[in-house]
């Protein structure tokens, strides 16, 4: 076989590939047994046709298709891997010269991954916000727990925001209430928000017994984004009363013995958190730097398909959470075309960033264990609900574990990336990244010398098969 590549751009190219007629007799024989198996001929068992019989009963012509679409696809695999190209969508393929007992002959174009000059990576300086824990965020916390420990009390006054409520609903169009439009007994929050438009201020003031008609739109049902006229009526008023923070509550509500030591703890999770947080922040940061030291030309095809995913998505998350485009973009302050910029530059730096990620995996050499895939099994199944080794046999059946091993790759090349950078917080203090636990704690620096050896990653046990067919396995590292 021989093949030649011409690089109709950057991110294009088209590979011509020349296949001599004695490489095609393996697939021809193949293509023969084939059909012998399905045809009937007198005076032979099936499967025992001769290819003269065959050539004469169903045409030589319909060997030579069977046989050349079996040999394409393996021939351009390997044309690939002849050119060190890496696709990245599906082939346009055209056979463009091919008869019996001559070269087989054909074309393809793809989008390939495209080449790039990996600029240096080590010593990327960043700057984060400082890690700060105020007396404030130590107050939430704590009123976050007391409320988990508060008491509802009837009141009978007026209700005010924060109370909760007993209130009855009806939506109703042209004097007839819509399907799905009434609700009854339901608690309600007031304030709390997330419910009808214009319910909160309807609220505050009415007592029990007392109601209100007030102009909204629908946010969920077929009719969602309707205006429609809302009637609220209030049967029960409840404020909520909270315990003391002291000693007793302390031993009630947690492990401590005093009011302090609870405080203190608080104080030290609040740290530990943000600590995880002012590490993604230096992630980002650090990919951000990198990214504006290199330009790479991106498929404008995989940039489209990337684009439609995400828009739809978003579309199907607004839906669920009964929401139009249009709400989500008054709520963002944003226009149609600065939404759209916005998703673009976002996909854009996503896939720049997976190419760059990529590409520093293969110069370090970075490799995957069992201990890696199991690891970010255990991650994305609790990630998505399901059960653990559910989720494995699954990836496995279908294929996707190529797709994991992607995402770790990138995973460990950010890491490392992010590891070797100059990380500063607002002050000038270094921030530590190499050593961060999960729970967000600093550990002792680790002997690489001592960890151990890589081992190859193993397959599930024989027959296990995800029964709901489903093949979903959506890289994760779209935004990297």
């Amino acid at each position: 076989m021989k093949s030649t590549v011409e690089n109709l751009s950057p991110t294009r190219a088209k590979l011509t590939v020349e296949v001599p007629f004695e490489e095609l007799k393996p697939n021809l024989d193949a293509a023969y047994k084939k059909i012998a198996q399905q045809i009937n001929v007198p005076g032979f068992r099936r499967g025992k046709v001769p290819p003269a019989v065959i050539d004469r009963q169903v045409g030589r012509g319909v060997v030579l298709d069977e046989a050349v679409n079996e040999v394409v696809p393996a021939k351009y695999i390997e044309a690939l891997q002849e050119n060190d190209l890496e696709p990245l969508s599906r082939p346009e393929i055209e056979v463009t010269k091919f008869e019996d007992n001559e070269s087989l002959e054909f074309v393809a174009e793809v989008d390939v991954k495209p080449e790039f000059e990996l600029p240096a990576y080590d010593a990327i300086e960043a700057q984060v916000e400082d890690l700060e824990v105020t007396d404030s965020d130590v107050e939430e916390q704590l009123q976050a727990l007391r409320e988990r420990f508060g008491t509802l009390v009837p009141v009978e006054r007026p209700a005010a925001d924060s109370d909760f409520v007993t209130i009855d609903l009806t939506a109703a169009q042209d004097g007839e209430t819509v399907e799905g439009g009434e609700a009854t007994e339901m608690s309600y929050q007031v304030g709390r928000g997330g419910m009808l438009e214009g319910l909160d201020e309807a609220l505050v003031g009415l007592s029990a017994g007392e109601e209100k008609t007030f102009d909204s739109e629908l946010v969920g049902g077929d009719l969602v984004g309707e205006a429609v006229e809302v009637t609220v009526k209030v049967t029960a008023v409840q404020t909520q009363e909270l315990p003391e923070l002291d000693d007793d509550f302390a031993q009630l509500a947690s492990e401590f013995d005093t009011a302090e030591e609870l405080t203190e703890d608080v104080r030290q999770r609040l740290g530990r958190g943000k600590r995880l947080e002012q590490a993604a922040a230096a992630r980002d940061a650090v990919l951000e730097a990198l990214l504006e030291r290199v330009e790479i030309p991106l498929p404008e095809s995989l940039v489209t398909d990337e684009l439609n995913a995400r828009r739809q998505n978003i579309e199907q998350q607004l839906m669920y959470a009964g929401m139009t485009m249009d709400k989500y973009l008054e709520d963002e302050g944003q226009t149609p075309e600065e939404f759209e910029a916005d998703l673009e530059r976002r996909v854009r730096d996503a896939i720049t960033s997976q190419f760059l990620l990529d590409s520093v995996a293969k110069t370090e050499e970075l490799g995957v264990d069992q201990n890696d895939l199991s690891q970010h099994l255990v991650m994305r199944a609790q990630q998505s609900g399901q059960d653990p080794q559910e989720f494995a046999n699954h990836m496995f059946e279908h294929n996707h574990i190529p797709e994991l091993v992607q995402e770790i790759l990138r995973g460990k090349a950010l890491a490392r990336i992010v590891e070797s950078a100059v990380v500063k917080d607002a002050s000038g203090n270094a921030v530590e990244l190499k050593n961060l636990r999960p729970d967000g704690t600093v550990g002792e620096p680790v002997d690489e010398s001592a960890a151990p050896a890589e081992e190859p990653v193993a397959e599930p046990a024989a027959g296990a098969v995800d029964e709901s067919g489903d093949e979903s396995g959506e890289d994760a590292t779209k935004e990297s």
